[in-house]
């Protein structure tokens, strides 16, 4: 017996197997990639062949043109550039849509063909290439696995050695697997989640380790033994177009006379099909703040400085582990709520520029501006990021290259003119920033060439 969505008790009517007991239950952030477990039971005869059939038909006359979705050229060397085609477009899906994913995935392969040529690459070369994906583990992963692929010579070619690849979970290992290597292995990701939940009428919270193993068992007793890759392809098309979250194509949908939340929704009309997968309310985020501080070096001229030219702007390297791991950023201090007023935030960052830099706003610089541009709220998947954004203009007499060189570490920090950090890869949230700043400065210009030439000052120190 299983309980519906909706609290009413309802009978299976397809036997499904008995789960083991002591199953542990997972943290609510915990993803299908990291809770599936290795040796999945493979019994394709228990699934009807009416249904995998009818799946495929679909899929065949329905499937969406990918790029990533290339007949891999007869041998070795052709499976391979199929395997690491599937590899990268896998890992790029992952918490991201599939139009956004095809531009990224383009020019990556375009600059990267083959998993060799990713190895030779630096992770500052992939960080820039992957800008705006988010999640940047996953990059640093994706080179990590390239070096240890490259260094074997060899792609692994089974699931259970593609899981030994740094950054490679069951999901990934099982959609590389079947779709480059024909391997009969079965992979679940959220729209898989989402088909057999309905198919099977699974009530119980998908967020449990018991409940994503007995997904993994039953996909793997779906999967087509002569069509594997193509099959598990069809899975995910189905989820992600006809058995969507909230608007399922029911009356469209291949699989629908198998469908069990379907046939309960028929029965009883407190069921619904959208009830399965049971929705569960998502952790809610953490709320940060931080003071940024886009410090702008100027050299030249004043007109020239008011112009842009002659700019150049500290970024520094985040550590290479945790949040937005060995990316760079402009100048930024975590601080209390009840410290973002503008002179707590301003003391905070005095205070890191001096231990990050030696510098002195005070003493040693010429604050030629400084002001408070405005807030941007960033949101990552535990964290809500209130960004408390000023623009500092500082003027350096001499070798401004000394700036860097007099940090705890120069190679943390570096100094980019404004055409380089235009074309640099940096994330969605610091690009807003500097655009904040940008449309700031263009304001600031705006309102100094309305100011009649006789009266027109330089801009004030703050």
């Amino acid at each position: 017996m299983a309980k519906s969505p909706k609290g009413k008790v309802t009978t299976s009517r397809r036997p499904t197997r008995k789960l083991q007991a002591g199953s542990a239950v997972a943290p609510p952030s915990a993803d299908i990639e990291d809770l599936a477990t290795s040796g999945v039971l493979v019994g394709p005869a228990s699934a009807p062949a009416a249904l995998r059939s009818g799946l495929l038909r679909w899929y065949d006359a329905h499937r969406r043109d990918l790029p990533w979705r290339f007949s891999a050229v007869p041998g070795r060397e052709g499976r391979e550039k199929r395997a690491y085609a599937v590899w990268v477009s896998e890992v790029m899906l992952q918490q991201t849509m599939v139009p956004v994913v095809i531009d990224y995935y383009s020019r990556w392969m375009e600059r990267w063909p083959t998993v060799e040529t990713l190895a030779a690459a630096t992770q500052e070369e992939v960080n820039e290439m992957w800008a705006g994906l988010g999640y940047y583990r996953r990059a640093r992963f994706l080179l990590e696995g390239a070096k240890q692929i490259a260094e074997k010579g060899e792609f692994p070619s089974t699931a259970s050695t593609l899981r030994q690849v740094r950054g490679i979970g069951d999901y990934t290992a099982g959609a590389i697997a079947s779709i480059a290597f024909n391997e009969v292995t079965p992979l679940v990701d959220g729209n898989v989640v989402r088909v057999i939940s309905r198919l099977f009428a699974i009530a119980d919270n998908p967020k449990e380790s018991s409940t994503i193993k007995r997904f993994w068992e039953l996909a793997g007793q779906l999967v087509d033994p002569s069509r594997p890759g193509d099959f598990n392809q069809a899975m995910m098309e189905l989820g992600a177009t006809l058995c969507s979250k909230t608007k399922p194509g029911c009356s469209e949908c291949p699989v629908s006379r198998h469908c069990q939340a379907l046939a309960l929704s028929q029965e009883n009309p407190s069921v619904g099909v959208t009830d399965y997968p049971r929705v569960v309310p998502k952790a809610k985020p953490r709320h940060d703040f931080a003071a940024v501080c886009v410090v702008q070096i100027a050299q030249g001229l004043e007109q020239e400085m008011a112009a842009g030219q002659c700019n150049l702007f500290l970024l520094i390297k985040r550590p290479e582990e945790g949040l937005l791991a060995g990316l760079w950023e402009f100048p930024s201090v975590l601080v209390d709520e009840s410290k973002t007023d503008s002179l707590n935030r301003r003391k905070e960052m005095d205070k890191y520029l001096k231990q990050l830099l030696d510098i002195d706003v005070k003493r040693k610089y010429d604050v030629v501006l400084r002001e408070d541009v405005g807030q941007h709220v960033h949101i990552f998947s535990h964290i809500r990021l209130r960004m408390h954004v000023e623009l500092m203009v500082l003027k350096i007499q001499g070798d401004v290259g000394q700036v860097c060189n007099k940090g705890q570490d120069s190679m943390k920090l570096k100094l980019v003119d404004e055409n380089s950090i235009d074309s640099m890869g940096l994330t969605s949230g610091i690009r807003k920033v500097y655009n904040m700043v940008k449309a700031f400065k263009e304001k600031k210009l705006l309102e100094q060439s309305q100011i009649p030439t006789r009266k027109r000052s330089r801009w004030q120190k703050q």
